[in-house]
């Protein structure tokens, strides 16, 4: 199977995560796809992925599969490992919300506030910005991180006790939230440990 990215972006370094934790690297193809040349708006890729945005997973088969959730979904059915998305259906549930929470209000403000109130990609890709809902959007990424540092003064990792989807998208969005200048504020203690120890996990250090 291939996975069509850019490195160093956040949605790819979510799957590349999602990989690792798997012990899976290995088993897959990267394929880089030129974003800032406009690459993912071409007639070929949309033909892959119609949202033109990366990653993408191709099958085998010709199959592809866009969308971060969507692809970490299928890579933890078919690669051994820890369970990222859950196994009984309480467990699916409580992951799935604490990742759509993580992804709506920390990964998804701070890419609208990137690429609305800032420069973004640049003129050539941001080609309608709207900053006042960018600048909205900040206020959004911040006051999700303080939501983040309550349920981790609680619990060791997002949706329990132990390292999920959820953590894999949340960690991303931060990552996303330094490149962005998006600051975590100093007070939200259990966010910036929760953050440290998860950058120590040798999925992410490599």
């Amino acid at each position: 199977m291939k996975i069509y990215d850019t490195e160093g972006f956040p949605n790819p370094l979510r799957v590349r995560i999602a990989l690792a934790e798997k012990g899976a690297t290995d088993k897959v193809v990267f394929v880089p796809v030129d974003v800032m040349g406009g690459e993912h708006r071409t007639t070929d890729f949309r033909a892959k992925n119609p949202d033109a945005t990366v990653p993408v997973l191709e099958l085998d088969d010709g199959t592809c599969i866009a969308q971060c959730n969507a692809i970490t979904e299928y890579l933890d059915g078919v690669f051994d490992g820890p369970s990222l998305t859950g196994a009984s259906p309480k467990e699916r549930a409580v992951i799935a919300m604490m990742n759509i929470r993580a992804e709506s209000g920390l990964m998804n403000a701070v890419g609208a506030y990137f690429h609305h109130a800032t420069r973004g990609l640049g003129p050539d890709l941001e080609t309608w910005q709207c900053p006042d809902w960018g600048n909205k959007q900040k206020e959004v990424a911040q006051s999700t991180m303080a939501y983040l540092n309550e349920v981790l003064a609680e619990n060791e990792f997002l949706a329990g006790d132990r390292f999920t989807v959820a953590d894999i998208t949340a960690y991303a969005g931060l990552v996303f939230a330094e490149f962005a200048k998006v600051d975590i504020p100093g007070h939200l203690d259990h966010l910036l440990a929760w953050r440290a120890r998860v950058a120590a996990r040798p999925s992410i250090t490599g």
